[in-house]
């Protein structure tokens, strides 16, 4: 089975590859399709974003498509940077503007009000129907960056019962405990099911 997975973003889809490696699916990106389209993610919700994705890119390639959204959540901001999370610093801004941004809307917040969670929500999109599987980490923000790996907000995003960074755990550690890894497994497991019903 080949699916298309509608990201742009390569580290995501090294991720989707190495979790999705073991079953019988081709993942394609959309560099591989032979004409680009923009969408505009106008959603409300991670949900919503990741479903405009899906459909967008399936009435495109007309084949299985697997699009998410996901976010850092800050619950002393109101939830932000939410959805806008690539974008917090402005449209064309980059990690290091996004990780400035947060840092110094949280300067004035004390340990007990630093709590945030990544989100990530998978819309699977076929011939059949829509399918959604989401995945939660929690975690704190710290007031530096710390390791080097990941991407992101991964330097600031710590996770107490392993006393590390997303951006200090291996890629192999992170594929187990991520927000994306958690929604990418239940993804993983519906396949599964999904491939003994063909």
């Amino acid at each position: 089975m080949e699916i298309l997975v509608a990201t742009g973003n390569k580290h995501k889809l090294q991720e989707i590859r190495e979790i999705l490696g073991d079953l019988p699916v081709t993942v394609k990106s959309i560099a591989d399709l032979p004409r680009k389209i923009e969408v505009e993610e106008n959603g409300k919700t991670f949900a919503e974003n990741a479903a405009i994705k899906a459909r967008a890119y399936y009435d495109l390639a007309k084949m299985p498509v697997m699009a998410d959204d996901s976010g850092l959540e800050v619950p002393a901001l109101n939830n932000q940077p939410g959805i806008y999370s690539a974008r917090f610093a402005g449209a064309d801004a980059d990690y290091a503007e996004n990780n400035r941004l947060l840092l110094r809307r949280m300067a004035h917040l004390k340990k007990d009000r630093r709590k945030a969670r990544f989100v990530c929500t998978v819309c699977f999109k076929t011939e059949k129907g829509e399918w959604f599987f989401t995945g939660i980490t929690e975690g704190l923000i710290l007031d530096e960056l710390r390791g080097e790996g990941g991407f992101g907000y991964d330097p600031l995003f710590w996770i107490p019962e392993l006393e590390q960074t997303y951006a200090e755990l291996s890629p192999e550690e992170k594929n187990r405990i991520s927000h994306r890894a958690r929604a990418l497994m239940k993804f993983k497991t519906f396949l599964k099911d999904y491939f003994k019903a063909q």
